[in-house]
């Protein structure tokens, strides 16, 4: 007997019951041929099937297995006029749950085909759309047939794009860079199809480019030195300088992004693709609009639109400048820092002093608008010499500093002008920039405008009583305040200094005067020229010691005999009445030299009382002012 489908026993069938009429070996063949007749599936995989039915919950698919499967209605959305015969791919969860129930995911079964075509996109440089769905940090994010993917912000368009959520729900055409399997991270780009779009625009605009050429762009990045200008799928740069005749500090000031200009080819490199653009050439130059009044010692009014270290710029009209140099601003021979006198932004009136309006170049000043102080009348008896003034000191040298007495008057001290007393090394050790001195006028040299001036010079030169104070061989109590492998310096009463060789250092117990000693010196050198005197203290105990051995060797020894006692009796009084003399001498000199000396040091002491109370009234008047003020 046959048992193929078409010769089944109906009747058998039924009058037996279920399978009555069949053996064992029967069934196994007819349940054998039932399941080849069934799809074979395997779980985790895509495959397709039809709709038979749709209820409120569900769809239900036949896939042709031997159990239907059911799908959520969400999962169809997209399908609003899903109907019953429609096929549908479905992606196999189970072949049979605990319910004996096969489920489907529709869901699963489009992202694994999104997978797949982000694959041979990747591979095959395929187009893939996809729908923007939110904005990320640097990008957006998109969906792709259920995958995100991250589209970097610099890869949306050719120019730079300043607000992302514009594109948040717009549909975009993009080519996959970048697959990280094991995160599922995918990063697509817009930017590539519109740049293969525009590389043939970018070909046909840089073979018809050409210098002077006019052209229409548009501003699409601005930086501190310049603008990018798009010009048609090709960049050109138009530096801040090519913008304006008139100096600006930023693009901004007269420039916006996206605005449309009119451009100028200034050059172009067709190997770097460069392009360099002006803008105001376009207009002519402001210097061809100079009014031809304007010549050489015009007075011109204008804005400082910078200042140098050398000096500042002044802008009469836009495009149009001169420099101030900064030995014009001043009649002070001793330059300084332009912004002592000027800042950015001033309205200034000047002088101009020289113009070539075919180079265009001009210089000015400022100090012509006043009057030389060398060449006003009363110069010479104003800055006489003798004449007493005060000034501010506004530099130092090693040699001495410069006094400013008025605008324009400098005057030189030199450093060996400023005390009568102390060697001073620097002039920094005496005074500061900026402050007052006064001063008196040495030599007055109108035609190289030059002064010498002197501070000691307001005092009596003390040295012509120190002459007679200092005397050599006195003794004085001085106090070392140097040493080196020369000497030291000393410091003596009333503030003078003297100076010991090596040699006058030792002490009578053989040691060596250190610094910050107090001892007694006597002085062995005096100049009142070369303001200078020597001292020693071992001559204060080698000199006592000398005496004493002359007197010891020079004592005349007694002898018997009537003769020899007269004649030393005769030469006694000889030598006494001798002696007698030179005591009563030597007393006198004594006196005349402690007479001089106290007179020296009465005239010391009265000149100090005399600078004490002078300061004294100084700090008084000062005090008052205050008061007053």
């Amino acid at each position: 007997m046959s048992n193929s489908p078409e010769n089944f026993d109906w009747d058998k069938f039924e009058s037996q019951g279920f399978g009555g009429g069949y053996s064992k070996e029967e069934k196994a063949e007819m349940e054998k041929m039932y399941d080849d007749t069934l799809t074979t599936v395997q779980e985790q995989e895509v495959v397709k099937g039809t709709v038979v039915g749709i209820t409120d919950r569900d769809v239900i698919l036949n896939i042709g297995f031997k159990s239907d499967g059911l799908v959520p209605v969400s999962e169809f959305r997209d399908l609003p006029e899903l109907k019953v015969g429609d096929e549908v791919e479905v992606f196999i969860e189970d072949q049979e749950d605990p319910n004996g129930q096969l489920i489907l995911s529709r869901k699963k079964a489009k992202i694994v085909s999104a997978w797949a075509s982000i694959y041979d996109a990747l591979e095959n440089d395929n187009i893939l759309e996809g729908v923007v769905k939110r904005r990320t940090k640097g990008g957006l994010i998109m969906d792709i047939h259920g995958v995100e993917a991250f589209l970097p912000g610099s890869q949306i368009d050719v120019k730079p794009i300043r607000d992302f959520d514009v594109f948040v729900g717009k549909k975009m055409e993009v080519k996959v860079v970048k697959i990280n399997a094991a995160f599922d991270n995918v990063v697509v780009s817009h930017k590539v199809l519109i740049e293969k779009d525009l590389e043939q625009q970018r070909a046909a605009i840089l073979n018809n480019l050409e210098k002077g050429q006019v052209l229409e762009g548009v501003i699409k990045n601005m930086t501190n030195f310049g603008v990018f200008i798009d010009l048609g799928g090709v960049d050109g740069l138009l530096h801040i300088t090519d913008i304006s005749w008139g100096r600006i500090n930023h693009p901004e000031e007269v420039l916006q992004l996206d605005q449309k200009v009119q451009i100028v080819v200034l050059d172009f490199d067709e190997d770097k693709k460069r392009i360099s653009l002006g803008m105001k050439q376009l207009t002519p130059h402001p210097w061809d609009a100079l009014p031809a009044d304007i010549e050489v010692g015009s007075r011109v009014k204008g804005k400082i639109v910078n200042v140098a270290d050398y000096g500042a710029f002044l802008e009469l009209m836009p495009g149009v400048e001169g420099l101030i140099h900064v030995s014009e601003m001043s009649w002070s021979q001793h330059l300084r820092n332009p912004q002592d006198f000027i800042k950015q932004g001033d309205e200034v009136e000047a002088v101009v002093l020289t113009l070539d309006r075919e180079e265009r170049k001009m210089s000015l000043g400022i100090k012509q608008l006043t009057e030389d102080p060398w060449t006003k009348e009363d110069v010479l008896t104003k800055y006489a010499v003798g004449t007493k003034h005060t000034g501010i000191v506004r530099n130092l040298t090693n040699f001495g500093l410069f006094l400013e007495l008025e605008e324009g008057v400098d005057g030189l001290v030199h450093v060996s002008d400023l005390s009568w007393t102390k060697k001073i090394k620097h002039p920094s050790e005496f005074v500061k920039v900026g402050e007052n001195l006064d001063v008196v006028v040495l030599e007055l040299d109108v035609p190289n405008r030059r002064l010498a001036l002197g501070h000691k010079q307001l005092e009596e030169n003390p040295w012509d009583t120190f002459e007679s104070v200092f005397n050599v061989g006195s003794v004085h109590k001085a106090t070392v305040l140097e040493k080196s492998e020369r000497g030291a310096v000393l410091e003596l009463p009333y503030g003078i200094e003297g100076f010991a060789f090596p040699k006058g250092l030792a002490k009578e117990d053989g040691s060596q005067v250190e610094v910050g000693d107090t001892l007694d010196f006597r002085v062995t050198e005096f100049s009142k020229d070369d303001r200078k005197i020597i001292l020693s203290h071992t001559s204060t105990h080698t000199e006592t010691a000398d005496a004493a051995r002359i007197a010891k060797a020079t004592k005349k020894p007694s002898a018997a005999g009537e003769k020899k006692e007269k004649a030393p009796k005769v030469q006694k009084e000889a030598d006494k009445s001798t002696l007698g003399d030179l005591d009563a001498l030597s007393a006198l000199k004594e006196k005349m030299m402690g007479n001089e000396k106290e007179a020296g040091v009465k005239k010391l002491e009265a000149a100090a009382a005399k600078k004490a109370k002078d300061t004294d009234s100084e700090e008084g008047e000062t005090s008052e002012e205050e008061n007053n003020a």
